[in-house]
């Protein structure tokens, strides 16, 4: 069963200025489904042709299947940061607000975490908020690394922060872009939902 590449979960023109049109062509468009072909032209060699996604990671990571994992962890991550967007921008609410609140003191203290470690990470990768031990953690992975092959990681929502996420709306400018995704278009209500840890599957296919 080959994997598809996911319809986004709203018009490709309904992040802008954030993140225009011509972005999600290229992001959406080009890239991610690059990474889709990819994985699908490699299932049968290595006998996952019937896997989950995050079954086809795993057994990447575990085999030291660099081209697999590379291609196939992209796919999930990519899903996952369609998701962690939204053109209805809420301030945190209930369960997700009151853990801010106790662990970061201000949401806004926990969005300049996480611009800072997204901004300072080397070269490619990903920004992360996820359940660590029961409580919130700020971190970020290189490459197409991802919380599914890392067990009591638990993802809750993550920024792109490879070149191609915000170069031709930004240029070279990633502190502008992550200040205008953390500050107008973060899904917090995504990532309320996934305190639930069923985060990894929202993001699964197969």
């Amino acid at each position: 069963m080959a994997f598809e590449l996911p319809a986004l979960p709203y018009a490709k023109d309904a992040l802008a200025p954030v993140m225009s049109a011509e972005t999600f062509d290229f992001h959406h468009g080009k890239h991610h489904k690059a990474y889709v072909d990819k994985t699908n032209g490699m299932l049968v060699a290595h006998g996952l042709e019937n896997a989950k996604l995050s079954e086809v990671i795993k057994h990447a990571k575990d085999k030291g299947e660099k081209g697999l994992f590379n291609n196939s962890a992209q796919i999930w991550n990519h899903t996952f940061f369609w998701h962690s967007l939204t053109p209805n921008y809420a301030a945190p609410t209930g369960k997700l607000a009151d853990m801010i609140a106790s662990e970061f003191g201000t949401t806004e203290e926990l969005v300049k975490q996480l611009v800072a470690e997204s901004t300072n990470h080397f070269a490619s990768g990903w920004g992360w908020l996820v359940l660590d031990g029961g409580k919130l953690k700020v971190t970020s992975l290189h490459d197409a690394d991802t919380p599914v092959v890392y067990d009591g990681m638990k993802p809750l929502l993550t920024i792109d922060v490879w070149e191609h996420a915000y170069y031709i709306d930004y240029r070279n400018a990633r502190p502008g872009y992550l200040e205008a995704v953390t500050g107008k278009i973060l899904n917090w209500e995504f990532a309320a939902q996934n305190l639930d840890g069923a985060g990894i599957s929202r993001a699964d296919q197969g």
